[in-house]
């Protein structure tokens, strides 16, 4: 029976002596407090306390931690507009003591100095620029959180502008100027690529009346020359230049009337074909060239006379 009694003592004695025991996590931190007194702080691995004398009064993490704290405020230019800010901060290994006892709600700290930051520093900038100066922002407001939070224990690592969403009919505007901004721009490579082609078509098109002239004046030339000689072969053989001329006429009559009749699609042409046509055609051009001569010498005395 006796044997019996001790049971319960020796199983509240084990109890006790495993209290005393417990284990700190990599990258944590532990508080022991002695009747309610800050005792010592313990980190990772097996740690011991004095059972009903200590007590674990709490555990904070080392590692960084993240914050992502959303702010509506007004730019200069009387737009609203929503930042998302995130905070990385992590607890200073050796202010554990300040991080635990100092600061009750340290996301409800930053939280305020962030949206304090913020919006003292969007009002002053436009729209555009808060996109622009993001980083400035992030800036001011790791900045601002260092100088606060670091009496706290807490160490500010970096804090990013993550998201700028401004008004949904501002968005809509902006991207309606957006679209407008490249459609005309479109509009102006289209018409310089219609301008080019256009002044490409005019240039290839004065190439082409250029070498046109130019194979008729070649053509014409040839043929004059062809003409020169044809006159004086006629010449060597007792022909003179006047009898040759008409000779050479009616042969190039009869070649051209050769060349219409042996088209199969020529319309009705009706041309003189007698031999006499070809020297009438000499008479009336040699008339022409003669009148158009005494024409020329005439104005050419006028103007002598009139200056």
């Amino acid at each position: 029976m006796g044997s019996f009694v001790y049971i319960p003592i020796i199983f509240f004695s084990l109890i006790i002596l495993v209290s005393a025991f417990f284990i700190v996590k990599q990258q944590t931190a532990a508080i022991i407090e002695r009747f309610g007194k800050f005792q010592s702080i313990r980190h990772s691995g097996l740690q011991m306390k004095i059972p009903l004398v200590d007590r674990v009064a709490g555990k904070l993490s080392l590692k960084i931690q993240q914050l992502d704290v959303i702010v509506e405020t007004k730019t200069l230019d009387d737009v609203f507009v929503g930042l998302k800010v995130s905070v990385q901060y992590k607890v200073i290994r050796d202010k554990v003591y300040d991080a635990f006892y100092k600061l009750d709600y340290p996301h409800e700290q930053i939280t305020s100095y962030v949206f304090d930051v913020v919006r003292a520093e969007v009002p002053k900038m436009k729209l555009d620029d808060v996109f622009v100066r993001k980083d400035d922002i992030a800036i001011a407001v790791k900045t601002e959180l260092n100088d606060a939070m670091v009496d706290y224990g807490y160490d500010i690592i970096k804090t990013l502008v993550t998201d700028i969403d401004p008004d949904a009919q501002v968005k809509q505007a902006m991207n309606r100027i957006n679209a407008s901004e490249r459609e005309k721009i479109a509009a102006q490579f289209e018409g310089d690529a219609a301008r080019i082609l256009i002044v490409d078509k005019a240039k290839a098109e004065a190439e082409s009346k250029r070498l046109q002239v130019q194979g008729i004046a070649d053509q014409r030339r040839e043929i004059a020359r062809g003409l020169e000689e044809s006159v004086e072969v006629l010449n060597k053989v007792g022909i003179n230049s006047q009898e040759a001329s008409a000779l050479i006429v009616v042969t190039q009559h009869y070649d051209t009337l050769q060349a219409i009749g042996g088209e199969t699609n020529t319309n009705l042409i009706l041309l003189p074909n007698s031999p006499q046509a070809g020297s009438q055609m000499l008479n009336d051009m040699v008339a022409s060239f003669t009148a158009s001569n005494q024409i020329g010498e005439a104005m050419k005395n006028q103007n002598k006379g009139n200056s």
